[in-house]
């Protein structure tokens, strides 16, 4: 049976859209707490991650008093 992503609890917003969550659980994030341990630039280079995932995610991490790693 194939895994999917529903099946990894998360805790990023849907509108990213799928491509850029499969991108992020490949990569070994599930939390939106793990990617301040990254910059911005590392997550545009995964495959599937484009540039609206990443501005929909700094807003979710932004609402938390977070950010990308600078």
């Amino acid at each position: 049976m194939k895994q999917d992503s529903k099946m990894i609890e998360s805790d990023f917003p849907k509108s990213i859209g799928k491509p850029a969550t499969r991108a992020l659980h490949g990569a070994g994030y599930t939390q939106l707490e793990e990617l301040t341990t990254i910059r911005e630039k590392e997550i545009l280079s995964l495959h599937g991650f484009g540039p609206k995932a990443l501005g929909i995610l700094r807003e979710a991490l932004k609402e938390k008093g977070l950010s990308f790693k600078s």
